[in-house]
């Protein structure tokens, strides 16, 4: 009988180790949710072409293209976003500014400028907030909440971890967010934005995801409202490129002499 027992726990002593080396080697949710971070925001300023467009019961019924000037602020290592308009025509010129957590609407008939809500719509299901690039891992505490398969836009299926975030100080745009993120490659597959009060407010999905400055970026979100489907906005990026952006385009006071080539 010591023969065969001997042997039992030296493969129990096997097991063991071999568990808790598996343990130790799970992401945290943070180094997820930074690596995240890290895949999808290039480590300069840029600029971006986002293309939002709204469908009700799959139809089209409006389209905005924007111009998007994103920046790291050097202090708070969050980024600064400045939003210009250039379609529809009537809307050519304006310009959402975030700076931290001031949002401010500019409109060039009246050269003035008042203070929004990142939450507020910007088009369809997509808010202001939903355009800006952010560092997550800054503003957003993160749990681990399980792992899960869940099939993707293009109905593929993906191993992700389960996340849920909830907003670490008032820059956050949501109070809750949760994310399923794929394993090895900490690509955004599908996320769940919750209000203040905790009611689901839109589910999206990423996909299309295409070489951008050194990064894999979902070239198209799909934002769906959660009490009705029918209602559905695509965000579409595209032409990203380095650019140096300077300092006084995040400046409130500045955007009436702002001039952008």
């Amino acid at each position: 009988m010591r023969k065969p027992m001997k042997h039992v726990l030296i493969g129990l002593a096997i097991a063991l180790t071999l568990f808790e080396g598996a343990r130790a080697a799970e992401p945290t949710a943070q180094e997820i949710i930074a690596g995240v971070d890290a895949g999808r925001n290039p480590g300069q300023s840029f600029r971006v072409t986002d293309v939002l467009t709204e469908y009700v019961n799959g139809k089209p019924q409006a389209s905005n293209q924007l111009v998007v000037f994103v920046r790291q602020n050097k202090t708070t290592k969050q980024y600064d976003n400045l939003v210009r308009y250039v379609l529809p025509v009537r809307d050519a010129g304006k310009m959402v500014l975030m700076n931290g957590s001031n949002m401010w609407f500019y409109d060039p008939s009246s050269k003035a400028s008042v203070r929004i809500s990142p939450q507020q719509r910007l088009l369809g299901q997509a808010s202001n907030g939903d355009v800006a690039t952010v560092n997550l891992s800054r503003d957003y505490n993160s749990t681990l909440l399980g792992e899960e398969k869940l099939n993707d836009a293009d109905k593929q299926p993906r191993d992700c971890w389960h996340l849920e975030l909830k907003a670490a100080n008032d820059e956050a745009v949501y109070s809750r967010i949760e994310f399923w993120i794929e394993k090895g490659t900490n690509r955004q597959i599908k996320g769940k934005f919750f209000s203040d009060s905790g009611r689901l407010l839109k589910i999206a999905y990423y996909h299309k995801f295409t070489p951008m400055m050194g990064r894999m970026i979902p070239a198209e979100t799909i934002v769906i409202d959660a009490v009705n489907q029918n209602l559905i906005t695509t965000m579409a990026m595209s032409d990203m490129q380095a650019r140096d952006v300077p300092d006084s385009w995040f400046q409130r006071d500045f955007l009436p002499r702002l001039k952008i080539d």
